[in-house]
Formats: C-alpha cells, structure tokens, sequence
C-alpha cells in the first residue's frame, strides 16, 4: 500500500506509526518542510517542500491565522502535484491537518482516503478561554466569534475526512458530535518496556552534583514553562513547599518559549516572568535547591522520572502532554490538576492525586503528604503504570489499534470533495 505522510514537524505523533507501517511493507513517504534534502529514516522516504509566500500586513488579525494555513496547504498542494506528475498516487494519506498542509490534498489525488489526526476543536467557554480569569480575553463577547474562524481549517477538512484519530476521549470531545462518529480514539502509545522504573537511576544537575533515588526530588516538566500548563501555580507554590522541604531538590524542565496561549507580555518569558515573583520570597539557600534544566535530551528526562519522588502535573482542559503517561509509566506518585483531560487518565486515590488547579495549598499538601508516605507513593505508582500498560501500551494496545485504523481506512469508500 502507498502511504503519504504529512506533517510540519515530523516525525511528531507519527513517531511510531510511521515506522511500524514501512516495517509491515507498506511504500510510505513523506511530505515536511522540516528537512530540506530529500533523506530516508527507519525504512521511509522523507521529502522536503517550501512553504512560500508571506502574511499579508494590516490584514484583520482574525484572518492572519486563515492565511498562514492557506499558504501552507498550497504549498504543500505544489509538491503534491510534482509528486502526482512523476506518477505517484497513495492509497492513503495520513496528515496533522492543524496547519492546513492537508487542505488540498483531496483536490491532487481524489480517490485517496484522507485520514486526519484530530488533536483539538477549539471552543470557547468557562472551560476553554474562560478557565484562568488571571489571564482574561482581552474581547470575551468576541471570542466565539474569533474562534469559529479559526475553526474553518477544522472545518474544511471535515468535508474530506474519511477517518480521524483521536488520542484522547477529551480530546476527541472537542469535536462537533457529527464529526465523532467518523473519529478513533487511540492514544499515540507509551512504549513501557522502554519506560519504567530504574532505581539505580542518576540524574546529573548543571552544577555537576548527582541526584538518585534516594534524595527527595520533586520534579515539574513542560515542553515550554508557561501558564496553560500550570507554571505560575507551581512558582508560586514554591516558596512554601520549599520551606516546609527543607531536604528536598525541585527540578524543572522545559524551554522559554510560548506553545499555547497568549505571549507573555513586553518580550519576557512567562518561564522569567514567575521566576522573578516567586524569588524574592525564597531565600538564597532555598533557591539553591531548584533547578531549572530547560529542554533536555530523552534520556535525561527519562532519568528525571526515574529519579523523581512525587512529579507534577498540571493542565489547563486542554490537549493532554504525553509526559504524563510516560511519568505513569516510569511508576511516579502524580500529583497532578483536577482537570478533564487529566481525570482520563488518573482516578483521584488511585493512581495519582488531583487537585484543584488554581488551590496551591492543596497542591503543597498534597505533595508534602506523599513525600511522607513511601509506601503510598509505591502503591499509587504501581496502579499508575499498570494502567499505562493497560490501556496506553505502545506495543501491545495503541500501535495495533492504529495499524488496524490505516487498514480499515484503506477500505473506505472515499469521501468526494464538494461540488460547487
């Protein structure tokens, strides 16, 4: 079978399914403008093109994000098309269409399947743009308006879309209800044989010091440090954990820059920003005990896991962050926010500890109550990575339902494109 792959930043969630798709024998290549020369990565063909063209200035700023995606996508449709002309046809295409690389395709090759990976619908709400009143809309009355513009990629690709994937129940239920009869759930898969506990893990700080499992570490990760994952929460609870720590080490990864959400204001860092609100009433010797290591290879941050006591998560209602799974996964006692995309995966008591997101008592005492339970600690990590191993396993659960969701895609009559 031919498969095309797209996506701007590959090989992102197609990670595994990619590989495990060329390995069966499957003809898969790829579409990204992240390489610039044509290359090969674990049996597949990886092919650039150059998205052209530039934003319009002064155009109304609800059109700007419409823009970006239509320059994509028909960049995207120019290589299409010079792969069509050298005799290419897939039988299906798998894209992550958030960036409207995906838009056209259909237009190229009309009898393919187009199947979709369906990260996020955005809403608008108390729960949505609503949920941190710290950082309102600056147009609340015109939020449902703005967002149902951006929802036009979304949109669009509905009208092509044979199959969507979804790798959470929340996440998928984002969706309009007549999108979801047409959406999989199934997670990208958490590789467990690879992810578990290591108690002769060894984290090593910047400062050349070694941290195992034996010191009392509580650890914090996000792709970026910023608000809609819970940062300015966990630096402003910081001062108090670390008074009443007196032992313990806090570790911090992840970068400076804004993935979700609004941009901090006037060229800082929200990473910055609570750093220097919280510092000011953390005494040097304290301060001494956080870490902040910024990105990290994956075998560092697997090592923090490792070596982590109790690990925090928090999250606006928003897409889930696969490095919970994987902190589940390495056998960590969670203590994470009490929000819908984390209560699929945790139960309260069980397998972790929720707490009201924005309760930063609640989220020290939690914590505090952990550190003084090693036995809790071992007994909620053990139901955390049995879950993972149950229901998010990359191998044995998650990989087989998405190689069983291409075939049955595959077999799919093909959507038409609309006429006129």
């Amino acid at each position: 079978m031919n498969i095309l792959l797209i996506h701007q930043n590959f090989p992102a969630q197609f990670k595994h399914l990619g590989p495990a798709l060329a390995a069966r024998g499957d003809q898969v290549v790829v579409l990204t403008p992240k390489v610039k020369e044509p290359t090969k990565w674990q049996g597949i063909t990886v092919l650039p093109y150059a998205v052209t063209g530039s934003s319009t200035r002064g155009i109304h700023p609800w059109l700007i994000d419409l823009e970006t995606k239509i320059l994509r996508g028909t960049s995207c449709f120019d290589a299409a098309m010079a792969l069509k002309k050298q005799g290419y046809s897939p039988d299906v295409i798998l894209a992550h269409h958030g960036w409207g690389e995906s838009l056209f395709l259909k237009d190229v090759w009309p009898d393919a399947r187009l199947g979709l990976y369906c990260e996020l619908y955005h809403r608008s709400g108390r729960d949505e743009t609503g949920f941190d009143p710290e950082f309102p809309s600056p147009t609340p009355d015109r939020d449902a308006l703005r967002l149902r513009l951006k929802n036009i990629n979304n949109r669009l690709h509905e009208e092509v879309m044979d199959a969507g994937l979804s790798p959470t129940q929340f996440q998928a239920g984002t969706y309009p209800e007549h999108y979801q009869n047409r959406i999989t759930v199934s997670h990208d898969g958490i590789d467990t044989d690879h992810v578990t506990p290591n108690p002769d893990a060894t984290l090593t700080l910047p400062d050349g010091r070694n941290l195992t499992p034996a010191h009392e570490i509580i650890t914090f990760v996000n792709r970026n440090l910023e608000p809609y994952r819970g940062y300015h929460v966990f630096m402003r609870a910081l001062p108090d954990l670390l008074r009443q720590r007196p032992q313990a080490q806090v570790v911090l990864l992840g970068g400076d820059d804004t993935s979700y959400g609004a941009k901090p204001p006037d060229g800082k860092s929200w990473k910055q920003i609570f750093i220097d609100e919280a510092r000011n009433q953390i005494p040097d010797v304290d301060w001494s005990r956080v870490h902040f290591l910024g990105r990290v290879p994956y075998p560092t941050f697997l090592s923090l896991l490792q070596v982590s006591t109790v690990h925090v998560y928090l999250t606006y209602p928003f897409v889930l962050s696969w490095s919970l799974l994987e902190a589940m996964s390495a056998k960590c006692a969670i203590v994470a926010s009490d929000t819908a995309p984390v209560r699929e995966v945790l139960s309260d008591g069980q397998t972790g500890l929720l707490v009201d997101f924005f309760d930063r008592t609640a989220l020290v005492q939690s914590i505090c109550s952990l550190l003084d339970a090693p036995e809790r600690r071992d007994l909620l990590g053990t139901q955390a990575r049995r879950v993972v191993r149950e229901r998010y396993d990359l191998k044995r659960i998650c990989l087989p339902r998405q190689l069983k969701w291409v075939d049955d895609l595959a077999k799919a009559h093909p959507v038409r494109m609309p006429q006129d």
